[in-house]
């Protein structure tokens, strides 16, 4: 019996491999996509219009600018990674203002209290009542910025919130807003007044993306756009909630291909034990990715599909997306660390070697 996307849409059965090759994947979809192929394609022209509208303010920095879209629609909290002066923050203020949506930014200290993040039960003495008060993760569009200043404590606070989407104050549970997006930002060399960030926090992040240098090209347009005493104009609002919440729903409606969905899952117990497909990797790896990395990469991969503007996820999403999805879960051996194998050397030997379907 033939696969069926979404909607009880029957698909042709994939009977040859084609490893990363798009094209080829997209002939051979059965044309009963193509409602969803049109309906998504309504969609690029908006998302186009923020991009652009980001690039006023932005320079370079494409692939972040698509991982910050990516956790956006599909619902996942993004970790940005890089050294100071790369944009991060202001990447996330500018995504921020071309979003009708609430957005609030926390600068993370050792001082910060978990009160401060999620709120606090307030005496009000008039009433002799306690009243609560929110605190700015109520926000739709929540900036961590530099999250690994604050301790353990004020990081977990953010569990719930990333997990559930709700917050407990006291005795009482509040829903957050939908949509709802956690944006973090790290410097990975500055050692002096940080914190490492709890696993179970890192794991919440759907995304970890490494923020690189610009080109030399793009430097030169920076200090161009850049080098003047004058604040730059507000950029125009473009997505609603609405218009997010839609797409999200059509990334729900994304198609997986049974043998896509087997090489999700095959890449992700070689995080875990690379057995026969990656041998060399097993002594460095201490723990893989649990099932919210396959999760994750299926989430990712179909938003990542929507993003350019297709109804079915091919292999070249999954190996696109994977080192942003995995390389915060991959946790390395001390005998990695002494031998310089990182996590990235890792999940990059893992996509060399796991079969492409």
């Amino acid at each position: 019996m033939p696969s069926c996307a979404p909607g009880g849409f029957p698909v042709r059965v994939l009977l040859a491999a084609f490893p990363g090759d798009s094209t080829e994947w997209d002939r051979r979809m059965h044309t009963d996509l193509r409602p969803l192929e049109e309906t998504i394609a309504s969609h690029q022209p908006r998302l186009e219009a923020l991009r652009q509208e980001m690039a006023k303010n932005i320079v370079g920095q494409a692939i972040l600018m698509e991982r910050l879209l990516t956790g956006l629609l599909a619902n996942g909290h993004v970790l940005l990674e890089g050294v100071p002066g790369l944009a991060k923050t202001a990447t996330v203020n500018a995504l921020a203002q071309c979003l009708h949506l609430d957005f609030a930014r926390v600068q993370f200290t050792p001082d910060l209290l978990p009160g401060d993040l999620i709120g606090n039960l307030v005496f009000n003495p008039r009433d002799n009542v306690y009243q609560t008060r929110k605190g700015p993760v109520f926000a739709n569009l929540v900036l961590a910025d530099e999250i690994n200043r604050a301790p353990a404590k004020v990081q977990s606070a953010l569990l719930e919130a990333m997990q559930e989407r709700q917050v407990t104050i006291g005795e009482e549970t509040f829903p957050l807003p939908a949509p709802f997006l956690v944006l973090a930002t790290m410097n990975p060399i500055e050692q002096e007044g940080t914190y490492a960030l709890p696993e179970a926090q890192v794991d919440r992040f759907m995304l970890k993306t490494i923020v690189t240098y610009p080109s030399e090209t793009e430097e030169r347009q920076i200090m161009a756009l850049m080098s003047r005493t004058a604040p730059r104009p507000p950029l125009t609002a473009i997505l609603h909630p609405e218009n997010i919440l839609a797409m999200r729903e059509l990334v729900d409606q994304i198609y997986v291909d049974d043998q896509v969905s087997d090489y999700i899952v095959r890449l992700v117990f070689a995080t875990r034990n690379p057995g026969t497909l990656a041998p060399r990797m097993k002594p460095f790896i201490r723990f893989g990715g649990s099932p919210r990395a396959s999760i994750n990469l299926a989430l990712a991969a179909k938003a990542h599909a929507f993003l350019q503007g297709r109804p079915h996820v091919t292999p070249m999403d999954i190996k696109t997306i994977a080192p942003d999805v995995l390389r915060h879960r991959v946790l390395t051996t001390f005998e990695a660390d002494a031998d310089g194998i990182t996590a990235e050397h890792i999940v990059a030997h893992l996509l060399e070697q796991v079969p492409v379907p």
